[in-house]
């Protein structure tokens, strides 16, 4: 769990063997001291300098404070900048759950002497720059709000406790809020980030998973689960098997009656029945080079993967770790790195042939081409993959249609259990140039004030009576220019469509009243106060 020091100068400087586990980021870290949850050891020192950003304040949150000693003397937690002193804390005294301070940087200094039980501590930190900080021991339980937005710090991922669910379903209210949110992929562990929080009802059993590196457990009925707000790019990439996935080498089998079974590469698609792709080299011992690569058409944003082993029982074949590489047309292959170490990232894998893992990538990789390289396996490499990501859109500041279509989103097995922001569909149009547009509604509403002139002269020479006409008249007047070159009955809703050269469909809905001077065509078509003006004119005519 904890970080190397020389790549984090936001701590600077340490002391003692009563650290426990430490991450820190630019802006964000947690901290514990040795054992956390378990007892802290005896005569022992923790001194950690942290800082965040100059100029900023730091936010100090206490997840919790264990200390045996009552009077401070020998076992106790200070907090120390140039300014100021917070503490000592311990024992029973009545603690702060967070201290804002004046400065950007503090020392932090835990100290025991002889004592027989006591956790310790747990502390998170982040700049003022995220007033919403939470530690990683809270739960979604705590929250009464049916939706709410924190701020997770760098390192909840290996802080003990447990969550139940997935990312699809939802996860247990009684689950830790930020451990969650790095099983879904929405922060990643060794950065923090926000997280927006929905609760909904709870559902009877909660299936678990191992994903980025956290293990969910199942999970009994609740009254209560949260799901986390997202990007909305995590569909699955589909993944054409005839030339569209190739591997350095593939095995082939002998089944029971003498028959080959070839554990081609075409079989390596997630979704698909009967063995995975395997290598051809079974050695533990080789160069761990052999890779399975995807060719995705053209280039797109990829957020995660999903991975199984050979999902045959008589083959206990799977990859217990991997690294990803990529590239684009006519370029070099990359090595996916780590943000905080720049070095490659090496991914948890899976543990048994069967269930599947989720690794997110954060930031996503934006390429056509992808290569999984094994670096350990059980046995031998065997691997099922599906892509997780979207579509790259266009950054363009024109009006942009889009067809709505369930792969959109990810998908259910209920109409709430996944929440996303929109994201294109894979048939998203580059846009629509406005001019397209408007051309044909000035010319529709030229054609619609010329037919009314001409229909109010013809209604004035037929009609001597009273200057408004009759009330029944007033009433149906306006529908009845609208209704004039069409066969509709008075009540009707109907629709008139444009296509531009990429067939995309604007819709443009004309919805009628009965009222009387008072008719409208949506979206921008006709306003009302055109609508009424146009009555008026007809009934002074």
């Amino acid at each position: 769990g904890a970080v190397a020091h020389t790549c984090n100068p936001s701590i600077l400087g340490g002391q003692g063997d009563g650290c426990g586990h430490l991450v820190t980021y630019q802006d964000s870290g947690t901290m514990t001291s040795k054992n956390y949850p378990g007892t802290y050891p005896n005569h022992t020192v923790c001194e950690k300098t942290i800082t965040v950003p100059k100029g900023k304040r730091l936010i100090l949150r206490l997840g919790d404070l264990d200390i045996e000693s009552q009077t401070c003397a020998s076992d106790y937690l200070l907090f120390t900048s140039s300014s100021d002193q917070y503490g000592p804390y311990c024992g029973s005294m009545t603690v702060p759950r967070e201290l804002l301070l004046n400065t950007s940087e503090v020392t932090v200094r835990f100290e025991s002497g002889s004592h027989i039980s006591g956790r310790g501590f747990l502390l998170t930190y982040a700049s003022s720059d995220h007033p919403d900080l939470i530690t990683c021991l809270e739960r979604a339980s705590h929250y009464l709000k049916t939706e709410y937005s924190k701020f997770c710090p760098a390192g909840c991922r290996d802080v003990a406790g447990d969550i139940s669910g997935n990312m699809v379903d939802g996860y247990r209210d009684t689950s830790l809020l930020c451990k969650a949110a790095i099983h879904a992929g929405i922060i990643a562990d060794e950065l923090g980030g926000q997280i927006s929080v929905l609760q909904r009802k709870g559902i009877s059993r909660y299936e678990g998973i191992l994903a980025n590196g956290v293990l969910s457990r199942d999970g009994s009925l609740s009254d209560k689960r949260f799901l986390f707000t997202s990007n909305g790019c995590s569909r699955s990439l589909s993944l054409d098997p005839d030339g569209q996935i190739r591997a350095s080498s593939s095995w082939q089998s002998v089944n029971e009656s003498g028959d080959q079974v070839h554990w081609s590469p075409g079989q390596a698609r997630l979704q698909d029945q009967g063995p995975s792709w395997a290598s051809g080299d079974s050695s533990s011992n080789h160069k761990p080079r052999e890779w399975l690569e995807i060719d995705l058409g053209e280039k797109k944003k990829i957020t995660g993967i999903r991975t199984t082993g050979s999902t045959q029982s008589n083959f206990n074949f799977y990859v217990k770790s991997f690294v990803m590489n990529f590239k684009n047309n006519n370029s070099k292959w990359k090595t996916y790195k780590g943000i905080v170490n720049n070095e490659e990232k090496v991914f948890q894998g899976n543990s048994n042939f069967r269930d599947p893992v989720q690794n997110n990538f954060i930031p996503p990789i934006v390429a056509r081409y992808v290569r999984v390289v094994p670096q350990t396996w059980h046995q031998r490499i065997a691997l099922k993959v599906e892509l997780i990501g979207c579509q790259i859109t266009q950054g363009n500041d024109s009006l942009v249609w889009r067809k709505t279509s369930q792969s959109s989103s990810v998908s259910s097995k209920k109409e709430d259990e996944t929440i996303t922001r929109p994201v294109p569909s894979e048939e998203t149009s580059p846009g629509i140039n406005i001019t397209t547009v408007a051309i044909p509604l000035v010319l529709l509403v030229v054609l619609v004030f010329a037919g009314m002139g001409i229909f109010a002269a013809f209604r004035k020479k037929k009609k001597k009576g009273s200057p408004y006409g009759s009330a029944e008249a007033q009433k149906t007047d306006c529908w009845k220019q609208i209704k004039y070159p069409f066969a509709r009955h008075q009540s009707a809703e109907f629709t008139i469509s444009y296509d531009n050269e990429k067939e995309m469909t604007q819709k443009l809905d004309l919805i009628t009243s009965d009222m009387a001077g008072k008719c409208r065509i949506s979206r921008t078509v006709l306003l009302d106060w055109r609508c009424r003006l146009w009555g008026r004119e007809i009934g002074e005519k």
